[in-house]
């Protein structure tokens, strides 16, 4: 544990350091987000955080490959991981400064994804009538199919200060706690990788969100929402679809399945929020590419919180979703299922009591 909690706080560390300097470059070349009808920001504000979070990423890789239990996650895969984020960064600082269509991104999704495959990321075995091992085609557009939707499900979540940061180092936490019991506890191999992406994921995260928390001073742009979607989705697959679910099921560390329940489990919101705007837009006979103001989001706000408010809420239901899904995979179900109780009441009366906005937030003096 030693290990991978340096490897965050390393990340986090970096990140921190370098977002003011990446905001200084994304003003000297104009990579600012205008003000626009559907946004909740009210002053013009640097994009590009996604380069910083890339940056921490990538110093943390070379600073800890050499240490004795991290450096065992350093595999062909991790290679892959890391070259399909850093095309999909490239892309996104190039559409952050200008605006490319949503195609043209889909496509480098797709790209992405492609690399993942070259390196053997992808999904091997679903657990249906036991395992049932997927034919390569099968497997390869069913992990191109979970890259391009986890990439555009925390894009869409990516609209107030601190938001998206802030429920993708939740959902790594979850990921990261899986991974680890598995890596280093149960001894299974293959989850050594997950648990170096989660560690870097948390602290990319944690590093990136005094600068972007509200009043946000950078955004993390398309750069970081693809970098992070990207870096979730690459977790999931490498934890959830190359592991033996017989061999888990074999040391009883919870049902044979949960490796794809935990996904869908710490994405929840973000994926909730995709499916419902795609087809709120189709039912509008809009492209399910355009833009608007009814994300989760925006709905919360309307109901009278803060953005701080409302990012807080969308934190209190992912984790409530997320770890008890999680813990279930090591404990009894009736432990999970009081720390989801434990969770849910916490949330249901947080997001109940509707304190005044602030003064500053709301724009008064």
């Amino acid at each position: 544990m030693r290990e991978y909690l340096v490897t965050l706080l390393l990340a986090a560390s970096i990140c921190y350091v370098v977002t003011p300097y990446v905001r200084r470059w994304a003003i000297h070349f104009g990579v600012v987000a205008k003000i626009r009808e559907r946004d909740v920001h009210t002053t013009p504000t640097p994009r590009w955080g996604g380069f910083a979070m890339w940056i921490g990423m990538a110093v943390t890789y070379l600073m800890v490959n050499h240490l004795s239990l991290v450096g065992k996650s350093f595999t062909r895969e991790s290679f892959g991981i890391f070259l399909a984020a850093t095309f999909l960064v490239a892309l996104g600082m190039i559409d952050d400064r200008f605006e490319l269509d949503a195609l043209t991104k889909l496509a480098g999704q797709a790209m992405a994804a492609g690399i993942l495959l070259i390196y053997g990321v992808q999904i091997f075995w679903l657990p249906i009538n036991g395992v049932t091992t997927l034919p390569p085609s099968i497997g390869q557009l069913l992990t191109i199919v979970i890259v391009l939707v986890t990439i555009n499900a925390v894009n869409f979540i990516d609209g107030l200060d601190g938001l998206a940061a802030g429920i993708v180092a939740i959902s790594g936490a979850s990921f990261f706690a899986f991974a680890y019991l598995l890596a280093v506890i149960y001894g299974f191999n293959r989850a050594g990788s997950p648990s170096l992406i989660t560690a870097i994921i948390i602290g990319v995260c944690l590093g990136f969100l005094p600068h972007n928390a509200y009043p946000a001073r950078i955004f993390m742009g398309d750069s970081g929402s693809m970098l992070l979607g990207l870096l979730l989705a690459a977790s999931a697959i490498t934890l959830t679809g190359q592991i033996d679910p017989n061999a888990i099921s074999a040391e009883k560390l919870g049902p044979t399945l949960l490796p794809l329940a935990l996904p869908l489990a710490v994405l929840a919101i973000p994926l909730i929020d995709l499916f419902s705007a795609i087809l709120r837009r189709l039912r509008a006979g809009t492209s399910p590419f355009s833009s608007d103001k009814d994300h989760m989001h925006h709905r919360i706000m309307r109901s009278g919180n803060s953005q701080a408010r409302t990012a807080l809420i969308m934190y209190s239901w992912t984790a409530t979703i997320a770890f008890p899904v999680s813990i279930s995979a090591f404990t009894p179900l009736w432990v999970a299922g009081i720390v989801f109780a434990i969770f849910l009441t916490f949330t249901l009366l947080f997001q109940r009591i509707r304190p005044e906005r602030s003064k500053i937030e709301a724009g008064v003096k």
